[in-house]
């Protein structure tokens, strides 16, 4: 039995199917963690496959390919380096589970089988991963680990079948996305099954981005009194290791590490688009990005998120002007994209606006112009991005942010055309807020400049699409201070509209834009994929049928 051990928790960004790059992701962190004399090094929940792997591993040959990647790692723990705790799908007897492997001594030495499989938000693994029974404490070195995985420790069952079977030292292996203020919800949980168990808990958590979800990392220990004494820095990757000695009384403690930069607010949500943006396009091997720069707020802090992100040069920004384009838009855009350092070109859509006018007139002869021409501007300035994207490589940026989705105020086909946003679940008033926030803040890590890189006049002037003569938002949408209160109302929250009402909102105004809010779905279905942000973002999280005549209004 030892009485000291030092455990490196490995924060590390794994890529869903990419397992041999996963692999050697593993490999990297073990070989820091022996060079800092750890024992054991801990990795994230099914960082093998990558998380979260869907429907991948409902393929046989997938999970053959998983069984042999563990398999090579396990051998490599013959070397008499560190053993590994790492989250692997892994099947038996013909069923196939969330699982905590422990490779030690040239062989996968224990297996722990998650639990509680989430199945909210976000989450389906009931729908791929069966549940596994209430784990026993594993034995490493002398030491009864009580592992757990993500969800297991969201409730106190698993934690206290552990501590009643003796576990000296809680693990928690997790794949948890980032969503605002959930970090501190995690933390409060852990602290709670400390209390109730009395054990010292270690957290590690993915770092990263997959498709819509970004993990924030943040791995933490507490000591057995719920004390943080060690974090990792979120939102990068990062080996934490911590020296645990057991005293007379035959309880481990942990001595005090490093406490990471842990960004929260604004500051959070700006590194998730980051990192998001940063991941999407770099595992799916983009060359950059390239996005519609109109003058306006959304499109100038997508900018500023994608440079961040990528770097100036594989930032593409164009000004697509019309013949209501005011002087002011056309000179703020250039100033966004000379703040940034980014390429800006210029390409009129006056022609093909005419050109299309001319090619629709015998069909449109005896009506009057409406939201038709509008849209052809706004499906016009898509066709030239898209055309370009094409041409050169770059995914499109869509720059519609969550209040214009919400109610519709987008154009299938046009400024909703993109590979990504990260607007998508990003409420207007906090555009305005991240703007300001950004203008006064280098997050860590960003590529971009420090200062400025929003205009002064991009953030006080109305809001519009520029679409016809003096046009603002206003126009036709309340107040983004109101409809925002709505929509976090209606979106996040599920109320019902008199309790809406009796927030102070009118009637008629909570009736339209929940109308508008129900009607808008189709165009949702057809959005690109974005970064999610809320507690309820559109997407996996919020399911609505397009066909729906269930009556919400007043």
């Amino acid at each position: 039995m030892t009485d000291q051990i030092t455990i490196a928790v490995a924060q590390i960004n794994s890529t869903v199917g990419n397992l041999r790059g996963n692999l050697e992701r593993v490999r990297e962190a073990r070989a820091q963690g022996a060079g800092r004399g750890a024992l054991l090094v801990v990795y994230p929940e099914l960082v093998v496959s990558g998380y979260p792997p869907e429907d991948l591993v409902l393929k046989p040959f997938f999970l053959d390919q998983v069984e042999q990647m563990v398999g090579v790692l396990a051998a490599e723990t013959m070397d008499g380096g560190p053993a590994l705790l790492l989250g692997s799908p892994w099947r038996i007897e013909g069923l196939v589970y969330n699982a905590a492997l422990l490779l030690a001594e040239g062989k996968v030495a224990a297996v722990r089988l998650k639990y509680d499989l989430p199945n909210y938000g976000v989450f389906d693994e009931k729908r791929v991963f069966s549940s596994g029974p209430l784990p026993a404490p594993l034995e490493f070195k002398g030491v009864r680990l009580g592992v757990m995985v993500c969800e297991d420790m969201w409730t106190p069952a698993v934690a206290g079948a552990l501590a009643v079977a003796g576990a000296e030292l809680l693990v928690v292996l997790n794949g948890s996305p980032f969503e605002v203020d959930k970090s501190g919800q995690r933390f409060e949980l852990a602290k709670t099954r400390v209390a109730e168990t009395g054990l010292p808990l270690l957290y590690v958590n993915q770092v990263g981005g997959q498709d819509e979800l970004v993990f924030d990392g943040g791995s933490f220990v507490l000591d057995a009194g719920g004390v943080l004494v060690a974090r990792a820095p979120s939102f990068r990757e990062y080996l934490l290791v911590d020296s645990w000695r057991r005293g007379a009384n035959g309880r481990w403690a942990v001595e005090p590490g490093d406490i990471g930069a842990h960004p929260e607010g604004l500051a959070a949500i700006y590194q998730a688009m980051v990192v998001g943006l940063r991941d999407y396009v770099n595992k799916n091997r983009f060359p950059g990005v390239l996005l519609g720069l109109s003058g306006g707020i959304d499109s100038a802090i997508s900018a500023a998120v994608a440079v961040d992100a990528l770097g100036a040069g594989r930032v593409h920004c164009v000004m697509m002007p019309s013949p209501y384009t005011s002087t002011d838009s056309t000179d703020d855009a250039a100033e966004v994209a000379g703040l940034l350092g980014c390429k800006l070109d210029t390409v009129s859509i006056e022609t093909a606006m005419v050109a299309l006018d001319t090619l629709l007139a015998p069909v449109f002869a005896g009506t009057d112009p409406d939201i038709t021409e509008e849209n052809l501007q706004s499906r016009l300035r898509g066709l030239i991005l898209m055309a370009l994207s094409n041409k050169f490589g770059a995914m499109v940026l869509s720059t519609g942010n969550k209040s214009e989705m919400s109610v519709g105020y987008a154009t299938l086909y046009g400024d909703m055309c993109g590979g990504y946003s990260v607007l998508k679940d990003v409420y207007k008033t906090t555009v305005f807020a991240l703007s300001r926030w950004r203008n006064h803040n280098l997050p860590d890590g960003a590529l971009g400049p420090g200062g400025r890189v929003v205009p002064e006049r991009v953030l006080t002037k109305p809001p519009t699409a520029e679409l016809k003569p003096n046009q603002t938002d206003q126009d036709t949408l309340p107040p983004y201070h109101v409809l925002d209160d709505i929509l976090e109302c209606l979106v996040e929250n599920e109320m019902g509209a008199v309790e809406i009402v009796a927030r102070g909102h009118d009637p008629d105004i909570v009736n339209r834009v929940w109308y508008m809010l129900d009607r808008a779905e189709y165009k949702r279905r057809q959005a690109p994929p974005g970064v999610k942000i809320t507690r309820r973002g559109f997407g996996r999280d919020r399911r609505y049928p397009i066909t729906n005549r269930f009556l919400t209004a007043l």
